[in-house]
């Protein structure tokens, strides 16, 4: 099963998170099957701290994918997924 989830990069104090398309048997910073976008929380401008490619996602979802609680969050903020 394929999951859309988020993982961690960056350094300490300063995270920076991937979203990806991932198998749901790989670990949180393992193999990835297509990045999606990103999400940097530490990035003051509120309009960079994400960046969602919508077109993917979208495809990823037709297909069965099942979001993580915090990704499904942020693409109901986005408009990308309905609630």
């Amino acid at each position: 099963m394929v999951k859309i989830r988020m993982k961690r990069m960056g350094r300490r104090h300063s995270p920076f998170y991937r979203i990806n398309a991932m198998d749901t048997r790989s670990p949180r910073d393992g193999r990835v099957l297509e990045e999606l976008g990103y999400y940097n929380p530490m990035e003051p401008d509120e309009s960079k701290q994400i960046v969602l490619k919508a077109d993917r996602i979208k495809h990823w979802l037709s297909k069965g994918a099942q979001t993580s609680e915090t990704v499904g969050n942020m693409l109901k903020k986005h408009g990308i997924v309905s609630a």
